[in-house]
């Protein structure tokens, strides 16, 4: 199964499709029609999948195989709609950082267009009882979210953790601690088959950061993040200065972390706003919350609380990893 980012915008989808190749074979590079994917004219329509990261395929078993590719142009330079080549740019640059990131994707179930759970036509009880709830007056999905939790753990995703999250029919699952490109792959594989999964459920798996207006929490992808300068002995200073870098170049962080980030980041729900910049110790309603143990141990790593559900993740730990390590290696 070769899977793929394609060219919509602002917000790009998935693509798979199959191809079947004799056993013990390595999926060799491919193509498709870009042209029905919005990321080539009918008239020039080829584009290249180049496999980047093959896992086993948890759906299917046996020996199919899950193919993440990256999309090149016929010339085999990185296609316009790829943003993995300068994740990988930008990774090996600051390799001597040894960057990790754990990312926390948040997601919502629909059914019929709704968050799972809602009355139709209404609306459920206030927001207090679904996050980590239990008990079916509250809580819808969980047999989605153990199957994914599932295929993940057997496709070798470094899934970490899943939860019920603030709004009915809303969840999170974890990916990491991994390196910038890496965690950005799993995360991609790992939205795939929430949403094949999601196709034999009969709901839909919504990463839009706010699905439904009103006193609801968005969907975010909070990112953790840590050099090994941070997580070294006596590393706080470390951790400071990176939430100081990320503060000077927080538009340009806002700007790429998600379509409709205004919707979600409003300075409620546990965000700060979109054009607003703030870090603090166990502070949720901060742009980047500092842990309350990394505080208390002196080292450790950030939690960037405004990414999106929607964010493209080559983007973002590309952004952070250049805003925090530049900063880092100018203040030597």
């Amino acid at each position: 199964m070769y899977i793929w980012s394609d060219g919509t915008q602002p917000t790009p989808l998935l693509r798979s499709k199959t191809k079947v190749i004799p056993d013990g074979t390595e999926p060799p590079i491919w193509g498709f029609d870009g042209s029905s994917t919005n990321q080539a004219a009918g008239s020039a329509s080829d584009v290249v999948l180049n496999p980047v990261k093959i896992v086993p395929d948890p759906i299917r078993g046996g020996n199919d195989v899950l193919v993440l590719c990256e999309c090149l142009n016929t010339d085999m330079t990185p296609h316009e709609s790829n943003t993995r080549a300068a994740c990988v740019e930008t990774a090996e640059k600051w390799a001597d950082f040894d960057s990790w990131f754990g990312l926390e994707q948040e997601y919502t179930f629909l059914e019929d267009g709704h968050p799972y759970g809602f009355p139709k036509g209404g609306y459920p009880a206030p927001q207090g009882p679904y996050y980590c709830g239990v008990g079916s007056a509250d809580i819808f999905g969980r047999d989605v979210v153990d199957h994914h939790s599932q295929a993940c753990i057997e496709a070798g995703l470094d899934i970490s953790g899943t939860n019920a999250e603030v709004m009915m029919g809303q969840w999170e699952f974890q990916i990491g601690p991994a390196s910038p490109v890496d965690v950005a792959d799993q995360i991609l594989l790992a939205r795939w088959l929430l949403y094949r999964i999601a196709e034999d459920h009969d709901v839909d798996a919504s990463i839009h950061p706010k699905p439904i207006a009103g006193d609801w929490n968005g969907a975010g992808c909070h990112t953790n993040f840590s050099t090994k300068q941070m997580r070294e002995e006596g590393g706080y200073d470390a951790v400071i200065a990176a939430c100081e870098a990320l503060g000077k170049n927080a538009a340009e962080h806002v700007a790429n972390y998600g379509d409709g980030i205004e919707q979600r980041l409003t300075g409620h729900h546990e965000t700060q706003r979109w054009d607003t910049f703030s870090y603090g110790v166990s502070d949720r309603g901060a742009s980047v919350r500092i842990p309350w143990q990394v505080e208390r141990e002196g080292k450790g790593y950030i939690e960037d609380r405004r990414p999106n559900a929607n964010c493209d993740p080559y983007t973002v730990t590309r952004l952070i990893v250049e805003t925090v390590c530049s900063d880092a290696s100018q203040n030597a």
